[in-house]
This record gives C-alpha cells, sequence and structure tokens, in this order.
C-alpha cells in the first residue's frame, strides 16, 4: 500500500477523472489517515466530498466540505461543493449563505451569480407558499406568511433580545425579499429605508451587512428608488461605511454604490416601474456629486487602506468610457479637472513616512492604472496637453531643495505616473532636474531616499534611453546600494534595477559583475527574499521581479523549479491585483518552460560563420528539451496551473494583453505532453484558457487557441468543457484552421473539432455556424497526410448533421465527388474515415445515392476495392455503402447487379459464420436479401 499522502491523492485524482468515486473516496480516506499538512488535508477532504456528491451521498459531502472550511474559511472549492449538499438536503438558507460566500470572493463567476439566483428564487417560492425552509434557522417561524412580513423582520431584527437564529433568519429573508420587484417595493413604501439606516447605525456588522445588501437589492434596476435611496442615505455616509476597516462591509457599501451609479448612468436592466416613466430624473448632479465625494476619499486620512481602494475602483469602473465610439468623455475631464492633483497625491505618497495616507499594498498601482485610463480616454492633444501641465505644476510645487521630503512624494509620484501612462511619465522624466535628482538621491545617506530613487530608477530605465543615461551615472551607486545597504527593502531594489539595466541597456557586467558573485548567487538572494514572510508583499514583489530576469540563465532556471518553497510563495504572491506581479511570475515561468520564440539555426549559416570566426551561440546544455520537460513535470507538480488559472481572473486592469500572452505560452508548454493534459483541466486549465484565446495579443489568442486544441483532441468534451463552457471552445479551435497557422496548430484544431463533432448535434452545429465547412473542405485537399485524414475524419463526424448533409446535396459542388475519391486513396486511415461519412451520407440521403454514380467514372471501382478490403472496418463501411444504394432504389440496384458487385456480395454473403466479421457478412446477405425483394436476383434453390 502506498504510505504518501500526495500519491495517494494523485491516486484518488485518477479514480475520479475515470468516474471511479468509490475507489476515489478510498484514497482520500487513506491519504486523510496518513497526511499531517493542514493545507493538504483540507483538499483532500474537499476532493472527498466531491466524490460523496457524484455518490448522491449529500449528508457526508456536506461534513466533508465543513472539514476543509474549518481548516480554511475561504477555500472556495469547498463551500460550493457544501452549497450543492445543502441545497440537495433541502437546507436552502444555509446553501445560498454559502453560495454568497461564494460569490463575495469571485463576484464575476456566473457559476456562483446563477446558484445564488436560483437558491432564492427557491427560498422565495416556499416563502410564498407559505412553507418553512428547512434547517437550524427555521426555528423562529416564517416570517412571510402574512402581509406584516416586513414589519415583523424588523422587529426580529432590531430587538436586541432576539435569538440569534432569528435575526440571522430574518436577515436573510429580508435580502431575499428586496431582490424581488414587489419584496423591494413593499420595503420601500413600509418606512424600510429608514428602519434599514437603524440597522446600519447598529454598528453590528452581520445587521450592517444585511441592511446594505438589502438596500442593493431594492436598487437594482429602478432609477427612481435609487435616486431617492441615494438622497436618504446621502453620500456622505454611504462614503463613510464605504471607508470602514472591514473588508466584508466595505465591499458590499462600494456594491451598493456600484448598484446606484448603474441606475443613474442608465445601464443594467431597466424597467418600467409604475409612474417612473413619466418623470425625468436629471442624474447629472447626482452623478457629480459621488464624483466629488470619491475624489475627496482619496485624500482623507480618516479613510481606510481599503475604502481607499474601493473609491478607486469606483473611479476607474465609471469614469472612462466603455466605447470609444462614444464620443462625450466629459467625465474623464471633469475628474482631470477637478481630481488629478488628488489622484498624483495617492501615488506620491511613501508607505515608510510617517505621513502617509491609510494604504493598501495594491492602493498606489490601482491609483496608476486610473491615471492610465484616465489618460488613454482623453480624445485630443489640447487635453492631453492640460493633464501633462496639470502633472508639471504638481511636480514643480513638490520640489524644494529645502525640504527633501516634499521632493521624494515628487520622484515617488513620477515613479507612480511611469506604472501607468507611460509616454507622460517619459514625459516628465525630461523635466529638468528629474532624471538627475533621482541619481542624486541613490547616493543620499538618508535610506528613505535610497528606497524612492532606486524604485523610481527602475521605473524609468523600462526605455532604453533613459537605461543608457542610468547605465552611465546610476550602475556604480546602485552596485555601492547593494553592497553596503543592511535595509532588506533597499538591496533587493537594487539588485533588480541592475538586473533591469543589465536587460535594457545589454550590459552583461550589470547583472554579472556586482556583487561578486554569479547570476546563481543573485537568484539564491531572491529566492530567500522571496520565502521570507516577514518581509512586507511590496517588497517580496521585487523578488519576483528579480527572478523575471535571472530566469533566462538556464542553470537559474534550473535550480528555480527544484526549490518548492519558493514556487510556493511566488505562486501565493500570484493571487495579489498586482500588474507588476502578474507580469514577472509570467516571465519567470515563460522562462522556466523555455515557451519564449527562438530563431531556428540554419545548419548552413552556422558552419559559414564558424568559417569566417564570428561568434556562434550555442545552446546552453540545461536548455535543451529533456531538462524543459523536468522544468515542467516539476512545475505541474507544484500547482503551477491553480496559480495560473488564478491569475487568469484578473481584472482586465491589472492583467495586461502582455500578461495573457505570456501566461498562454506557457500553458501551451504545460499542455505538450498529453499525459499532463487531464491534470490541467482538473486543475481549472481548460477553464481559464477560453478568455485567454478570445482576449489579448494575436500571438497569445494564438497559443491559448492551440493549448485549447491539445485539450480538447484528447479529452472527454464533458469533463474539459463541462456545461455551456464547450461551445465557448470552437471558435478558437476554428480559427486555427488557417493557413497562417502552422501544420501543428491546423492538425490538433482538427482533432479537437473531429472530438467535439460526436459528441452531439448542438456542437456539430456550432462548428457549422462558425463557418469551419471550407476550412475543413481545404483541408481534405492537402497532400500533408496527416492533416487530409483529421479533415477526413473531422467531415466523418459532421456527416450526421442535417445540414451538413444538405451541402453535399445542392447542385454544384464537389463535396461528394471529394468524399468518393478519398476512399479510393492508399493511406488506410484515410479510406476509413471517407467511407464511414460516404457511408453515412448516402444513409441519411437518397438523392445522394444516384449522385454518387455521376459524380465521377471510377465510383464503381472504388466501391469494389471497398468491399473486397483487407481492412475489415474499410470493407464493412463499403459493404454498408452498397447498401444504401441498393436500398435506394431498384433501377441503381438493377444496375449495380449487372455488375462485379453481385459477385463480391455473393462470395462475401456465402461465407460461414464467424464471429470476428459476422457484422460483414451480415451486411453481405442484406444486399442480396435486398436484390431478391427486388426481383432482381432469385434464391439459390430457385436458380
Amino acid at each position: 500500500q502506498m504510505e504518501d499522502p500526495i500519491q495517494l491523492k494523485e491516486e484518488g485524482n485518477k479514480f475520479f477523472q475515470a468516474s471511479n468515486y468509490e475507489k476515489a473516496v478510498q484514497s482520500y480516506t487513506q491519504a486523510i489517515k496518513l497526511n499531517k499538512d493542514k493545507a493538504l488535508q483540507a483538499v483532500l477532504y474537499r476532493n472527498r466530498a466531491a466524490c460523496y456528491l457524484k455518490k448522491e451521498e449529500y449528508a457526508k459531502a456536506a461534513s466533508d466540505a465543513s472539514r476543509a472550511i474549518d481548516i480554511n474559511a475561504s477555500d472556495i472549492k469547498a463551500l460550493y461543493r457544501r452549497s450543492q449538499a445543502l441545497e440537495k438536503l433541502g437546507k436552502l438558507d444555509q446553501a445560498f449563505k454559502d453560495a454568497q460566500k461564494c460569490a463575495t470572493i469571485e463576484p464575476r463567476n456566473k457559476n456562483f451569480q446563477e446558484t445564488l439566483r436560483r437558491l432564492g428564487a427557491n427560498i422565495q417560492e416556499k416563502v410564498n407558499a407559505g412553507e418553512t425552509i428547512p434547517g437550524p434557522q427555521s426555528r423562529s417561524g416564517n416570517y412571510f406568511s402574512t402581509d406584516s412580513r416586513v414589519q415583523k423582520m424588523f422587529e426580529i431584527l432590531l430587538d436586541e433580545n432576539s435569538e440569534k437564529e432569528k435575526r440571522e433568519k430574518a436577515a436573510n429573508n429580508l435580502i431575499v425579499l428586496g431582490r424581488e420587484e414587489a419584496g423591494a417595493e413593499r420595503i420601500f413604501q413600509n418606512n424600510g429605508v429608514s428602519l434599514l439606516l437603524q440597522l446600519i447605525e447598529t454598528k453590528n456588522p452581520e445587521l450592517i451587512l444585511a441592511a446594505v445588501r438589502t438596500l442593493s437589492g431594492m436598487c437594482t434596476g429602478h432609477k427612481a428608488r435609487a435616486t431617492a435611496i441615494l438622497h436618504y442615505l446621502g453620500i456622505d455616509n454611504i462614503c463613510m461605511w464605504m471607508s470602514v476597516d472591514n473588508e466584508e462591509i466595505s465591499l458590499a457599501v462600494c456594491n451598493l454604490l456600484q448598484t446606484i451609479t448603474d441606475c443613474l448612468l442608465g445601464q443594467g436592466k431597466e424597467e418600467q416601474h409604475g409612474k417612473e416613466a413619466a418623470v425625468v430624473l436629471d442624474s447629472k448632479k447626482d452623478l457629480k456629486m459621488i464624483t466629488m465625494r470619491l475624489l475627496d476619499m482619496l485624500v482623507s486620512k480618516n479613510v481606510s487602506g481599503q475604502g481607499r481602494d474601493r473609491a478607486l475602483n469606483l473611479l476607474n469602473k465609471n469614469i472612462p468610457r466603455k466605447d470609444l465610439k462614444d464620443h462625450d468623455n466629459s467625465r474623464t475631464t471633469f475628474v482631470i479637472d477637478n481630481g488629478l492633483k488628488k489622484i498624483l497625491k495617492v501615488v506620491g505618497q511613501i508607505p515608510e513616512m510617517p505621513d502617509c495616507l491609510p494604504l493598501t499594498e495594491n492602493t498606489q498601482l490601482t491609483a496608476s492604472v486610473l491615471l492610465n485610463k484616465l489618460y488613454d480616454d482623453l480624445r485630443c492633444d489640447p487635453e492631453r496637453d492640460n493633464y501633462r501641465v496639470i502633472c508639471e505644476e504638481y511636480i514643480k510645487s513638490k520640489v524644494d531643495p529645502q525640504d527633501m521630503d516634499k521632493t521624494l512624494h515628487a520622484i515617488q509620484m513620477v515613479s507612480g505616473v511611469l506604472q501607468g501612462p507611460f509616454d507622460l511619465g517619459n514625459k516628465l522624466l525630461s523635466m529638468k532636474g528629474v532624471m538627475e535628482m533621482m541619481v542624486a538621491l541613490c547616493g543620499s545617506e538618508r535610506e528613505i531616499d535610497q528606497l524612492v530613487a532606486v524604485e523610481a530608477l527602475i521605473h524609468a530605465s523600462t526605455k532604453l534611453s533613459r537605461a543608457t543615461f542610468i547605465i552611465s551615472n546610476g550602475v556604480t551607486l546602485l552596485k555601492e546600494i547593494y553592497k553596503k545597504t543592511k535595509n532588506e527593502k533597499i538591496k533587493i531594489r537594487a539588485l533588480v534595477g541592475l538586473c533591469k539595466l543589465g536587460s535594457a541597456g545589454g550590459t552583461d557586467y550589470a547583472l554579472r559583475q556586482f556583487a561578486e558573485g554569479s547570476t546563481e548567487k543573485l537568484a539564491r538572494q531572491c529566492r530567500k527574499w522571496l520565502c521570507n514572510t516577514s518581509i512586507d508583499a511590496r517588497t517580496r514583489k521585487w523578488a519576483v521581479e528579480g527572478l523575471a530576469y535571472l530566469t533566462l540563465d538556464a542553470d537559474v532556471k534550473d535550480d528555480f523549479v527544484e526549490d518548492e518553497p519558493a514556487l510556493q510563495a511566488m505562486f501565493e504572491l500570484a493571487k495579489t491585483s498586482d500588474k507588476t506581479i502578474l507580469y514577472s511570475v509570467a516571465s519567470a515561468l515563460v522562462n522556466c518552460t523555455n515557451s519564449y520564440d527562438t530563431k531556428e539555426l540554419v545548419p548552413e549559416l552556422v558552419q559559414l560563420a564558424k568559417f569566417s570566426k564570428q561568434h556562434v551561440p550555442e545552446e546552453h546544455p540545461k536548455d535543451k528539451k529533456d531538462f524543459v520537460v523536468k522544468r515542467v513535470k516539476r512545475l505541474l507538480k507544484a500547482g503551477v496551473v491553480s496559480a495560473l488559472a488564478c491569475m487568469v481572473k484578473a481584472d482586465s486592469a491589472i492583467l495586461t494583453d502582455q500578461s495573457k500572452e505570456l501566461i498562454a505560452r506557457v500553458f501551451l508548454a504545460l499542455c505538450e505532453d498529453p499525459k499532463d493534459r487531464g491534470t490541467i483541466v482538473a486543475q481549472g486549465g481548460g477553464k481559464a484558457l477560453i478568455p485567454l484565446a478570445v482576449e489579448g495579443t494575436d500571438v497569445g489568442k494564438i497559443k491559448a487557441s492551440h493549448a485549447l486544441a491539445k485539450i480538447a483532441a484528447i479529452s472527454n468534451p464533458d469533463m474539459a468543457f463541462p456545461g455551456e463552457r464547450v461551445y465557448e471552445v470552437v471558435r478558437p479551435l476554428v480559427s486555427l484552421l488557417n493557413t497562417e497557422r502552422d501544420g501543428l496548430q491546423n492538425y490538433e484544431a482538427l482533432l479537437g473539432l473531429t472530438n467535439f463533432a460526436g459528441r452531439s448535434d448542438k456542437l456539430r452545429m456550432k462548428i457549422v455556424k462558425e463557418r469551419a465547412l471550407p476550412d475543413i473542405e481545404n483541408y481534405m485537399f492537402e497532400n500533408h497526410d496527416q492533416l487530409r485524414q483529421a479533415a477526413t475524419e473531422c467531415m466523418c463526424n459532421l456527416a450526421i448533421n442535417k445540414e451538413v448533409q444538405e451541402r453535399f446535396v445542392a447542385d454544384g459542388n464537389d463535396r461528394l465527388k471529394l468524399v468518393v475519391l478519398l476512399c479510393g486513396e492508399d493511406d488506410e486511415k484515410v479510406q476509413v474515415a471517407a467511407a464511414g461519412a460516404l457511408a453515412m451520407l448516402t444513409a441519411a440521403q437518397k438523392k445522394l445515392c444516384s449522385k454518387m454514380t455521376e459524380v465521377t467514372t471510377q465510383w464503381l471501382e472504388i466501391l469494389q476495392r471497398l468491399c473486397l478490403h483487407e481492412n475489415m472496418e474499410i470493407q464493412h463501411r463499403g459493404l454498408v455503402i452498397a447498401f444504401n444504394l441498393i436500398s435506394s432504389d431498384k433501377e441503381l440496384a438493377k444496375k449495380l447487379v449487372e455488375t462485379e458487385l453481385l459477385e463480391i456480395l455473393t462470395y462475401v454473403g456465402k461465407q460461414e459464420d464467424d464471429p470476428k466479421k459476422q457484422h460483414i457478412i451480415n451486411v453481405a446477405r442484406d444486399c442480396l436479401t435486398r436484390c431478391m425483394d427486388y426481383g432482381l436476383i432469385k434464391p439459390l434453390s430457385q436458380a
């Protein structure tokens, strides 16, 4: 028996994928007994819960999921599985609560939103029917069974002496009621907003959340009610609640304000509510009021870091235009004129200084993203000039030779702009004395000066011309800082600065000759910082960026993938909403998997270069295929797929198109070995690849589509892409059927489409609607045997579809001729596919039987060869075609009987019964029987 819990887990996963749930349970149970690692224990319990769900043992599934949640309260898979189990057990209120937590963790997940809607509707249905909802919260009775249900709910909620379970039940039912139009109106008309405000003022977190979520439901899709609620609560109160240092409450209030804003902007589902259609509501004033208050939040010391992030996120989402075709960018110009300096103040904050505003690790990057979005939303040069002038004036107001702290804020602000609108950042660097000031601050004795200056130099060095200046003026300073400083935050930034300069400036010594050590030594230091959880995440991210450069070295990347703690630390950091971290993690993984583009060396040119004594770059031994494969396997074992899947879920402002391309490259490298594709699917890789194949750079979309094709070619589509997701995969596969793509991409896309076409007619229709048929037909003409075979097999599976059959029946095309001629090919695999397609087409459409005899003079010879073929699969298909022709028309049957085909059918039909080829003999006999029925031949006894 195995004694390694990890191996037992992998064994359980394989059993689960094979639908052997009993064996999977046994493996997971044994692993649970042997395992001592808490994180792994949670995974084992939630995996066993999945098995019990499949076995319909819902009480056990709920129990195991609860055990996983006890270890990790935010385990989203365990929460969702418990929700599913509780729903089956009839405990709808508890199932709703778990689904709500899932939706809070992943608000963009449509599956969670749909589950919430379904559960809410089920609860409401039971409530309206006067039923008590099962579960521990139902002891208080049913509050919705009478006309006074709203009043009773508030009485329970506002009574401090009410039982806890009764209050929880009332709170959940109130939220559900607020989402229904009739319920929302009833709350609104019965002084509900005032009572909800009282709940918020209790300062009880559970009651505050219930009240805010109810208000969100009431505002959704109802502009008049949303406007009334906004004015009753007051924007100052809403922003104050959003500013609290409680993540759940802050997020709920943010969602409320977003819902109100959507209504004011006329977005979302708009419905007509009574007299509202006749009321003209001027929302511009309210929108300006909300915008101004959010901008004020950015610079207020009374606002928590989370609250500041919420304000920035709301501005990011609602100010720039969604569609650049819309000429009205007045919201953007309003924010620039009234709030740009406030945003600049946020990016100019220095967390290490005592006067810093409360920030989270993401605040300044989110502010940089907002700066970038605002700049991109400007329509003309005068608007961009105004933006630049405001920035320049802000810098000038901060630069003070007598006050170094103010000057530091100016440099930090430039650094923040460089992470946002880069072109603007470069213009700010051109201001007199800015670059010189950065270099001078590197030589300061104050650590805070060094910290800010080094970070600014790193961002500035992205531009080659700037990097050349810094190499000339700053490399020596950075080397000195790295060697002498004892401050880890400064040391790591100096290291990354030198790595980046080495890359941008094309110089080796910046990478290899400072710190008196090799690249491997620097990488070990980066890994050490990365694993040191006592260092703040903002500083550890620089270690990831350093590794993104250092893993270009083959020795470094090989050592890195063997360092399990460093990999896990990097994967954990990848879950943070930081654009730089995501890009750096993706870059390091591209390097480790060698999934970057490389130029093939032409042997003749290499020999010529050697002859002329020129340097010829040689491949490092650890960059050869065997080493790359080992690194890929190691990354898969470490859980890289889960990390990548998490990265893909990041907001579009964080996950740039360049990062998407890098992630797609890594996925493609991971999918190379067919044995690994099941693991990739099981860990969410299939789902993660779909958005990568649809959005991003052209190269990124092609790489992601190719990875999807590799998975689709050999996987069960129902397991790899469950539900409606499978239909989203068709378009990326069809996009690879292009002469600009390489042969392997064409081939694996055809295999994937063949697999899909064999699953259901709905999938076949989707392939047809994506206009794949002409491309598939083109590949049936290909000289390349494998491409021709794959295309023919795909057409064979598509031939079941009526629309495809009708295209063969239509006049003026050579589709049928092509299939008939392919039946005469020497390649047996092509023959099998073509004969299968022809058998299905002639069985489904009688018109094609007569048409087959007209498309080519070789049809009879080809048919006879099929019926005598040594390959039993081909022979069987040939005889089925003959049967279809004979059955379709007596005249055609007579024509066939007059040929040598009758002798072939007689020869095959007279053979003794043989289990191995009985199906072949039976078809031949059926052909002869049909001919006898027509009276074309007589039974042997009458002959």
